[in-house]
């Protein structure tokens, strides 16, 4: 079955009452067709409404598969000919504006919304929980939310409204899950905080508008969180912890971003917005990943290194900016070398 999703969503709406709402002039494509939804340019379909904010992106505007766009004047150019072009002064700003039409209760998430048993647990009638499953005093299972066989949910741990945990897991003390499906043998350590809203949000006139966040976290088997790990939910998309993958304590995993199978992050990393790593990336101690950049399969970021751009498979990083290890150590050995002089 698949899953019901987190948010209620209102619609559909037709190109014209859009760009009513939002401010806007259609400039090309059909105004009477009916948008019901918003994603990505990535992945959006026909009945979906997108945005174009990024230059980078230019290639996925030209190819995209929505049924209308929220978009700058100069960028109308860019988009494919049947592709309704809502024509706005900021289209970060009317995509925050769109979701809250979409999604009017995405800002704060549902609650949990429990009743009390006679041995302290806090479940609600509707969670599924499967056989064998332990729930420790003072844990909080919301509504809707579903926990496969073998599955332990330690004191104080609290899994939200329509979460999906796999069998054989550990939810650690005190650590909040929400707005997240998780695979089987998944190890989440105490205070980790998963599905939190990412931190988006439009600077316009008025100060900055809040980007309600609408995706989710999707995390695979055999994978492992540490203590005070937060990973953010998808403002559109997903974010992504592929199966195997293991991470430290104190890790920042911001939204939208996707993690291949068997990483390693260790302590105190960020990774921030829609960055990509593949699969076998290791990444030292206090290093960092900039938003919306690639780091290709099997490269290694040494601790305290900072990327700054796509980084090529296999490759071997470090120092601030991020450069490859060989050329990085020679300036040091350069400065040390001037420094003795």
């Amino acid at each position: 079955m698949s899953h019901p999703g987190f948010f209620e969503r209102s619609g559909p709406f037709s190109v014209q009452k859009l760009a009513e709402i939002l401010g806007g002039k259609i400039h090309q494509g059909d105004a009477t067709r009916k948008i019901s939804g918003i994603s990505t340019l990535k992945d959006a379909g026909p009945a979906d409404l997108t945005f174009f904010v990024n230059r980078r992106y230019s290639e996925q505007l030209g190819t995209t598969a929505a049924g209308a766009c929220l978009v700058q004047e100069c960028d109308v150019s860019r988009a494919p000919l049947e592709l309704s072009a809502i024509v706005v002064e900021s289209p970060y700003t009317s995509t925050a504006r769109a979701i809250d039409l979409f999604y009017p209760g995405a800002v704060h998430g549902r609650c949990a919304h429990t009743r009390a048993t006679p041995n302290g647990q806090l479940v609600h009638p509707t969670a599924r929980i499967d056989e064998n499953v332990y729930i420790e005093p003072g844990a909080v299972i919301g509504r809707e939310a579903c926990i496969g066989s073998g599955t332990t949910i330690a004191a104080g741990a609290v899994v939200g409204f329509r979460t999906c945990i796999g069998s054989n897991c550990h939810i650690g003390s005190q650590a909040s899950i929400t707005h997240a499906l998780i695979g089987d043998r998944v190890s989440i350590h105490a205070g980790a905080r998963i599905g939190s809203d990412g931190f988006g949000y439009a600077n316009h006139a008025q100060g900055w508008r809040k980007i309600p966040q609408v995706g989710r976290v999707l995390i695979g088997n055999d994978v492992e969180i540490g203590a005070n790990t937060t990973i953010d939910r998808g403002a559109l998309s997903d974010t992504v912890i592929g199966e195997g993958t293991k991470i430290d304590n104190l890790v920042q995993i911001a939204h939208n971003v996707v993690i291949g199978k068997h990483c390693v992050i260790v302590a105190q990393s960020g990774i921030a917005g829609s960055a990509e790593l593949g699969d076998f990336v290791v990444m030292g101690a206090h290093s960092g990943v900039v938003g919306h950049v690639v780091v290709g399969k099997g490269a290694q970021i040494a601790g305290m290194a900072h990327v700054k751009d796509d980084v090529p498979e296999g490759a071997r990083m470090g120092g601030t900016p991020a450069k490859p290890f060989r050329e990085w150590a020679r300036e040091l050995a350069t400065i040390k070398s001037l420094s003795k002089r």
